[in-house]
């Protein structure tokens, strides 16, 4: 059993203007096993708290703290917390031209487990993960989402998950720019990953329908950099028929 705490987080996001706060005191607490679901309305901070965690040079912590079994994560360089067991799917994945995909994984997996896996058996795991995720196998022998359409590229991040196999996973608005089909794919290839191992989630959302597949068992609503409100899976469904209206409006 793992915990990944969240304490009193202050982030700001450098500007041609200068730092500008975004995150203004995040408490959060997900514990292996747990699906957490943040929502909010743009310009909210929900990318900002993804990007923190992973530890983007453009977002600097200006007070707060994010422990991982104990660990402040905040200390360790951006593999340390990949190594640690921290994993996050990119909503804009980058193109890494040169590196094939399977090069790719097999460098990850052994730079996490601290040895190479086994040729044979991470072949059959490979081409077994992307069958599931519908993907042809030949993307494995391509650049790293060189020529990927949006679809294409948000698989190949869950086919990351589902062989690194993360203590906790940031999914960064995984469901932006995916069809009916590719968010049933993918959404299926998380549930699958939840249901094989404990990793923790925290799912980044504008809507609610990868809820739909999906099921969240905490709903964190963002607004101006905090949490404005929090509930279970109901609450999701209010912020649906409701929309973000009564936290914007002026009192």
């Amino acid at each position: 059993m793992s915990t990944l705490e969240i304490r009193d987080l202050h982030v700001d996001v450098e500007t041609a203007d200068g730092p500008k706060k975004i995150l203004r005191g995040v408490d959060l607490t997900v514990k292996s096993g747990e699906t957490h679901a943040i929502m909010g309305p743009n310009g909210s901070g929900k990318s900002t708290l993804a990007y923190s965690i992973a530890g983007h040079p453009k977002y600097a912590v200006t007070s707060g703290e994010v422990l991982l079994d104990g660990e402040n994560v905040l200390e360790m360089s951006v593999d340390e917390r990949a190594r640690a067991g921290m994993f996050l799917a990119m909503q804009y994945p980058v193109e890494v031209p040169g590196v094939t995909v399977s090069n790719f994984l097999r460098t990850a997996k052994t730079a996490i487990d601290g040895k190479a896996p086994a040729l044979r058996q991470w072949v059959s795991d490979v081409r077994g993960t992307m069958e599931n995720l519908r993907m042809d196998p030949t993307f494995a022998e391509r650049n790293v989402n060189e020529g990927f359409s949006g679809g294409e590229k948000k698989r190949h991040e869950i086919l990351q998950m589902e062989l690194l196999q993360p203590k906790f996973a940031v999914l960064d608005e995984t469901d932006s720019g995916l069809d009916v089909d590719a968010l049933r794919v993918v959404s299926e290839g998380v549930n699958r990953v939840k249901g094989n191992t404990d990793v923790g989630v925290l799912l980044i959302t504008h809507y609610t329908r990868i809820l739909r597949y999906i099921t969240p068992d905490y709903v964190h609503v963002f607004v101006n950099g905090q949490v404005a409100e929090e509930g279970g899976p109901e609450l999701a469904e209010r912020l649906e028929a409701e929309g973000y209206d009564r936290f914007l409006s002026p009192a």
